[in-house]
């Protein structure tokens, strides 16, 4: 088996040295707001940091992606000295932890077993997670989806975890009836004017549409993600425009904005087709 026995050099020099920051902070003479955090108010701060690094990967930037890796690591590295701190387990655990899972995980590396394909990778992954460590979901396939998850997410890894048992569509064409469907029983419920029913449908078209994209192989939230940032983009290209013009947003109202969006719109397809 191939030596994992981590090198004593930089990296663990660092993660040493940023323990040791993390500890100062959270004593009973540091930070005042340090320790004040809990892993449950920190919660926030850990889905904040991984988009940022998210946004910096789509964007290229890797000087902002080392400083937004640097960033998550820290709060994960706080919330686990915090729980070191309560008794429940120490930071060490959670590094040993990790690394026994790899090596157990990965036979067609550390062991004897081959692989040659990445869909044989995640086969092998999943019998050793429900066969070897008994993770099997006691009464559901869908016990294992995490209740905290934001609905984009869990509706994501819903659908994921039924699929894997094999209640899944043939194809991606059904599904396209399927959000024609719900975007016809949506508008109905609209003219009806029923506001429970209106937020049921609309409920469905947006679990059908994570559906079409999940068969598409995409991660909505990704794809949502990448939206909102080219959103954000283009109207403060827009408000940067306007103001030029000595305009704010209210000034020149709805005909003029949608003007200028088409323009901005164009010029950035034109610009990514390039």
């Amino acid at each position: 088996m191939p030596s994992i026995e981590p090198e004593a050099g930089a990296e663990a020099a660092g993660f040493a040295r940023l323990l040791e920051i993390v500890r100062r902070l959270r004593a009973p003479d540091g930070c005042p707001w340090d320790r004040a955090q809990t892993p449950y108010s920190l919660r926030g701060n850990l889905i904040e940091e991984a988009y940022e690094a998210i946004s910096a990967i789509e964007e290229g930037d890797e000087e902002n992606l080392r400083e937004e890796l640097g960033d998550l690591l820290l709060v994960l590295t706080m919330i686990a000295y915090m729980r070191e701190q309560e008794g429940a387990f120490r930071v060490s655990e959670v590094l040993e932890h990790i690394i026994t899972k790899l090596v157990r995980r990965h036979p067609h590396v550390f062991g004897d077993a081959r692989k040659e394909t990445p869909a044989e990778v995640v086969e092998q992954w999943d019998h050793i997670k429900e066969n070897l460590e008994g993770k099997k979901p006691r009464n559901s396939a869908l016990d294992r989806v995490p209740r905290t998850l934001p609905p984009l997410e869990r509706a994501y890894e819903i659908q994921q975890k039924a699929a894997k048992v094999g209640f899944d569509w043939d194809g991606v064409e059904p599904v396209w009836k399927k959000l024609e469907e719900e975007i016809r029983e949506l508008r109905e419920a609209h003219l009806q004017g029923d506001p429970r029913r209106v937020e049921a449908e609309f409920g469905d078209l947006l679990f059908t549409t994570v559906n079409l994209g999940r068969l598409m192989g995409l991660d909505p939230t990704l794809a949502l993600n990448g939206t909102n940032q080219k959103f954000i983009g283009r109207f403060q290209e827009l408000e940067r425009r306007l103001a030029a013009k000595g305009l704010t947003p209210q000034q020149a109202g709805l005909s003029v904005m949608d003007a200028l969006w088409d323009e901005i719109k164009s010029e950035d397809q034109s610009s990514n087709s390039k």
